[in-house]
């Protein structure tokens, strides 16, 4: 159910901020890759283990950073980093032990990622095929 669910989440979220034009600012998805990689660390930080939450913190770091160069330079970098980060969901348990992490949490975020990362993936593909076309 939590697979269902993160993909469903992520179109409408997606979908809305199309039709409402909230994603025509290209730091939109740079933003949703920076907020999906701090969940973890509020996980760390209700798990209450100060090791946990600085390996949280360098692996936020590490999106974070993606993110932001990809939102100066290239989009892709952030469908990388959206999509980088849905596959740390699946390994997330096997780097690092974080009991504040909901059971459902890791599939619910993979495919919201993934999907999240999808959909920006076609926009970026649909405009680059608008922009030949204009030529």
């Amino acid at each position: 159910m939590a697979y269902a669910i993160g993909i469903a989440v992520a179109l409408i979220v997606s979908f809305f901020a199309r039709a409402t034009g909230l994603d025509r600012d290209r730091a939109f998805y740079s933003t949703v890759a920076i907020v999906v990689a701090s969940y973890y660390l509020l996980f760390a930080a209700m798990g209450g283990s100060e090791h946990t939450l600085v390996v949280e913190a360098i692996l936020m770091i590490a999106f974070v950073t993606v993110a932001v160069v990809g939102f100066k330079f290239n989009l892709w970098l952030v469908v990388a980093a959206l999509a980088g980060h849905g596959v740390l969901d699946v390994l997330h348990g096997l780097v690092v032990t974080n009991p504040g992490v909901p059971e459902w949490w890791p599939a619910f975020c993979m495919t919201y990622d993934v999907a999240a990362a999808g959909f920006l993936a076609w926009l970026l593909m649909r405009s680059k095929l608008a922009a030949r076309q204009a030529h």
